[in-house]
C-alpha cells in the first residue's frame, strides 16, 4: 500500500524536515558566533593555543553532527516513502504470533535497525574524533562490552513494559491512566535501582579515601543539613578525560559520585562548591521537580495518545494497510513530535534557571563564589566548551546556561542567606 498524503502525512513530514532545519539553522549560527578572541574572564585558564583547539573542536563536532543528522533523515525518509514500515509489520506478523509478541518483534527490529545505523557514528566519534582531541580512553573491548550491555539492559527493562503496555491498550478503556501509573512507578523504581545494580555494569564505585576532601565534603553536607551516606569515586577514566559528579539516592540515603578525573583537576575548595552546587538542586526541590515533569509529561503522552489509537489514517500516511496497538505507539511519537519539542524548550529554560539558583546556593554556603567560579572555567577548558554559543542554540537545547553567565551571574552574587 503506497503512502496516503493525507494531513497526518503532511504534518509528520512538515515537522520531520522542519525540526532539522531548526537544528541545522541554529548550529550554523552557533559556528558564526565563534569568535577567536578568548574572552577576558578566561584569560588565566585558557592560553590561546587551548583556545583555538576548543573553538576546533565545536567546529569538528558540530560538522559531524550535520553529517549524522541529514543520514539520519534521509533513511528516514526513504524507509517511510518506500514502504519500510509495511514491510516491517509485515515480517513481524509473518511469525504467526499473537499482537502483543508479534509488536515486541517489531519494536525489537526498529530499535535494532536503528542502534545498527547509529554504530558507525558512534564508532567514528569516539575513536576519530574524541580520540584526536585528547577525550578517548575507550579501549574497543569496552566499546564492545558496553554496546552488548546496553542492548541486553533495553531487552531486559524495556521489553516487559512495552509488553505491559500493548497489553493495557487492547485490553482496558483507560488503558492511558493505568500505563502512566505502571510507567511512572517503573521510573521511580529505576532511580532506585540504577546506582545499585545498573550503574556498577559499566563503572567501579570505590569509596573516597580518608583525608582533607572527604572531611571537607562530609563537612559541607554537615553544614547544608544534607544527609549524605557515601563518597564514592568513579572510574570515569575508563573512558573519556572528560570530568563530572552527581548524586543519587532517596530520602535519607544520598550518595554522591566524583569521577576520578574531576578529583585530579580540581581542588578540595573547587570540589566543595561542585558538591554545594549539586546540595542546592536537593535543597531547591529541583530534583522532585523534575521527577514530578517526567510523570505529568509521561500522562500527557499516553492521554493524547489514547485518541489516536488504531487510527486508519495515521497508519495510511506512512502506507501501513492493517491498525495496531504497537504501530500507533510508533507513529504517534512521530506525530507528537512539535508537542515534546515545545516541551523540551520549556524544560531547557526551566533548567538553566534551575543552574542558577543551584550555583547561588553553593555561593551563600561556601562563603566564596570565587571557587565555583574557578571550578566551571577549569571544567569548560578540560572539556574544551564553547565559550560563546548562540543564544538561539542556547535556548533551544542548552540545559546549562554558558559558563560567561553562569560567571557574571556569581560575581555579583552577595553571600546573603537564601
Amino acid at each position: 500500500m503506497p503512502v496516503d498524503p493525507n494531513i497526518y502525512f503532511v504534518i509528520i513530514l512538515a515537522t520531520v524536515v522542519g525540526l532539522y532545519l531548526l537544528d541545522l539553522a541554529s548550529n550554523l549560527l552557533n559556528l558564526k558566533a565563534l569568535s577567536p578572541d578568548l574572552p577576558e574572564e578566561f584569560a588565566d585558564t585558557y592560553d590561546p593555543e587551548k583556545y583555538r583547539e576548543s573553538q576546533e573542536y565545536t567546529r569538528v563536532t558540530t560538522r559531524f553532527g550535520f553529517l549524522e543528522s541529514a543520514v539520519s533523515l534521509a533513511i528516514f525518509l526513504a524507509f517511510w516513502f518506500l514502504g519500510g514500515f509495511e514491510w516491517l509489520d509485515q515480517f513481524a506478523r509473518g511469525f504467526g504470533f499473537g499482537p502483543i509478541i508479534t509488536g515486541l518483534i517489531f519494536a525489537a527490529a526498529l530499535f535494532l535497525a536503528g542502534q545498527i545505523l547509529d554504530l558507525p557514528f558512534e564508532i567514528y566519534d569516539t575513536f576519530v574524533i574524541e580520540e584526536k582531541f585528547g577525550f578517548n580512553k575507550t579501549s574497543p573491548l569496552t566499546f564492545t562490552l558496553d554496546l552488548v550491555k546496553g542492548l541486553a539492559l533495553s531487552a531486559l527493562l524495556g521489553l516487559p513494559i512495552l509488553a505491559l503496555l500493548l497489553y493495557l491498550f487492547s485490553t482496558f478503556q483507560y488503558a492511558w491512566l493505568i500505563g502512566w501509573i505502571a510507567v511512572s512507578g517503573f521510573s521511580l523504581l529505576l532511580v532506585y535501582l540504577a546506582p545499585r545494580f545498573i550503574l556498577p555494569l559499566f563503572n567501579k564505585f570505590s569509596p573516597l579515601e580518608d583525608g582533607e576532601l572527604k572531611s571537607a565534603i562530609h563537612a559541607m553536607a554537615e553544614k547544608c543539613r544534607f544527609p549524605l551516606t557515601e563518597v564514592s569515586v568513579m572510574d570515569g577514566s575508563k573512558r573519556s578525560s572528560k570530568s563530572n559528579a552527581f548524586f543519587t539516592g532517596f530520602g535519607k540515603n544520598k550518595k554522591i559520585a566524583l569521577f576520578d578525573t574531576l578529583i585530579e583537576n580540581h581542588g578540595t575548595q573547587e570540589l566543595v562548591a561542585v558538591l554545594a552546587h549539586e546540595i542546592g538542586h536537593f535543597k531547591k526541590k529541583h530534583i522532585h521537580q523534575g521527577i514530578a515533569i517526567g510523570i505529568l509529561q509521561t500522562g500527557l503522552l499516553f492521554f493524547v495518545f489514547n485518541f489516536f489509537l488504531n487510527n486508519k489514517e495515521l497508519s495510511a500516511a506512512f502506507g501501513v494497510t492493517q491498525t495496531s496497538v504497537y504501530m500507533s505507539l510508533v507513529l504517534f511519537a512521530l506525530l507528537f513530535k512539535p508537542i515534546n519539542k515545545i516541551l523540551s524548550v520549556l524544560l531547557a529554560m526551566l533548567s538553566r534557571k534551575n543552574e542558577f539558583e543551584a550555583d547561588a546556593y553553593a555561593a551563600t554556603h561556601t562563603g566564596s563564589p570565587e571557587s565555583l567560579v574557578t571550578a566551571l572555567k577549569k571544567l569548560s577548558a578540560d572539556n574544551l566548551s564553547n565559550l560563546t554559543p548562540h543564544p538561539l542554540l542556547v535556548f533551544l537545547s542548552y540545559s546549562h546556561p554558558p559558563t560567561l553567565q553562569r560567571i557574571a551571574a556569581l560575581r555579583t552574587h552577595t553571600n546573603s542567606p537564601g
